[in-house]
Formats: structure tokens, C-alpha cells, sequence
């Protein structure tokens, strides 16, 4: 299904594009979608529409992390230097972009996000970044719990995991928004 419209109150969410999540491996060329995401947060800057750069980062002890019994390891036990910087293709700007930290995989909890949206009128998030399957998919549930209408850019996010790419794009995000190309979402604006 095709992205049908956009509200006129719109935000460009970019999740995890930042030096150390790009160092890793990934399931789609991580230079073409960052130049989807890039051209996502070109067009709503040059509409003046709210863009927000979410990064995850820990303090130098990882005291802030989450700690709790999984089965598969955090594959982060330390915070390499420039690991939450953002990529410098962003141009991350703290007096025009709302900038996140965040401390697990979702955008809203622990953080200003959600007042900073509902501030500036905020109905409509389009969603985009690494990985689909973690921070992208966690931010969007949460959204929707939040009533936020949703469009994902399903060429500007990766995954480490292919089947988990998948399965968000083609059976969680068609339940709770839209998907659509970074063109088709930019022509909407």
C-alpha cells in the first residue's frame, strides 16, 4: 500500500544513525540508506517542518544500561569513543534539530520526545533509520500507542537481520501506518 498523504504537522523521527551503529553489519548498504535518510531530513528542514536525530548512547560504565536476563547478549558491553556521535552527514544542529539520547531501543521512554512533538503540534511521524527491527519498530509502537499517524521510509532503515527487516516491514508497520519510498514520502510534503 502506497503512502496516501501526510498530515500538515509532520516530523522526520531518524533513529540510530550514528557512527557506531553504522560500523556495524548490516543487511542493505548502510551509504544508501543514509542517503535516503539524508534526503528525508533535506526536504523537512527545507519545509520547516520538525526534524528529530535520535541516538542511543550509555555513560562510560554502562551504569545507565539495561540489565536485565536475556538469552542473547547485549552485542555492546562498552562504549567505544564517537560511538553516539552523530553521522556526520546529518549536520546535526542543536539550534534547528530536536536532539534525543536515548538509553534502550525506543525513542520515547526516558526522553523528552514525546512533550518536544506535542509541542510543536506534531500528528504525523515519518519514521526512518537503524535498525528496523529494534529502535525503529520499538519508536513506532510506541507512537502508535500515542495515537501519532505513521509513515516509514522502508529505504532509508536497515536491519542486522534480514527475516527481522522483513517481517517489520511487511507485516508490523502496514498494522499501525503506512510504508512508502523516500520519494514517495517527499513528494507528499
Amino acid at each position: 500500500m502506497p503512502v496516501t498523504t501526510l498530515d500538515p504537522k509532520s516530523a522526520l523521527v531518524v533513529i540510530d544513525i550514528q557512527k557506531g551503529i553504522l560500523a556495524r553489519p548490516a543487511v542493505h548498504p548502510v551509504q544508501a540508506v543514509v542517503a535516503n535518510v539524508v534526503k528525508l531530513v533535506d526536504a523537512f528542514r527545507a519545509r520547516n517542518l520538525p526534524v528529530v536525530l535520535v541516538r542511543v548512547g550509555w555513560s562510560a560504565d554502562m551504569s545507565d544500561a539495561i540489565k536485565t536476563r536475556v538469552q542473547v547478549a547485549p552485542p555492546i558491553t562498552s562504549v567505544p569513543p564517537g560511538f553516539s556521535d552523530y553521522a556526520e552527514a546529518l549536520h546535526a544542529d542543536p539550534a534547528r534539530d530536536i536532539l534525543v539520547l536515548k538509553h534502550q531501543w525506543g525513542a520515547f521512554y526516558g526522553t523528552d520526545l514525546e512533550l518536544q512533538l506535542r509541542r510543536r503540534g506534531v500528528t504525523n511521524i515519518v519514521l526512518c533509520g537503524i535498525a528496523t527491527s529494534i529502535g525503529v519498530e520499538s519508536t513506532a509502537r510506541n507512537a502508535f500507542e500515542r495515537a501519532y499517524n505513521l509513515t516509514f521510509a522502508a529505504d532509508a532503515m536497515t536491519d542486522v537481520n534480514v527475516e527481522a527487516h522483513e517481517r517489520a516491514l511487511s507485516i508490523i508497520f502496514p498494522r499501525i501506518g503506512e510504508v512508502g519510498s523516500t520519494d514517495e514520502i517527499v513528494a507528499k510534503l
